[in-house]
């Protein structure tokens, strides 16, 4: 497997973790925190986030034996651009279901019979 930066983006506990962290509007996460608010695992968040700073994508800072985490620049860059792909790739898959349900057919409007007026009715 390829440890490029494309790939390891675009992966769905790699999507979860950096758009969660953009959502934060700057806040700085915990990788605890970030691993509980994304639904991955603590390790899993670990490596992703070691593997993120190495790419320049997020820093931290240490604070005893916590980490804190936040987006760089050019992380938040990423994270906005990401989320337009997804939302475009969301609203493709939609309208990709909306073409696939069969047309709802309108109920084709009968003649009516012609009624016979009282005239004929006495006859």
């Amino acid at each position: 497997m390829s440890d490029s930066i494309g790939t390891l983006l675009f992966k769905d506990k790699q999507l979860r973790l950096l758009l969660t962290l953009s959502n934060g509007n700057g806040k700085e996460w915990y990788i605890t925190d970030l691993a509980k608010a994304a639904n991955v695992t603590y390790i899993h968040t670990s490596r992703f986030i070691g593997k993120c700073e190495e790419s320049g994508i997020v820093a931290s800072e240490k604070h005893g034996r916590i980490k804190r985490i936040f987006l760089t620049p050019t992380g938040r860059e990423i994270a906005e651009s990401l989320s337009g792909v997804m939302l475009k790739i969301n609203q493709a898959k939609q309208q990709a279901v909306q073409q696939k349900e069969p047309a709802k057919a309108q109920p084709v409007p009968q003649p009516k019979a012609p009624q016979a007026t009282q005239k004929e009715k006495e006859q």
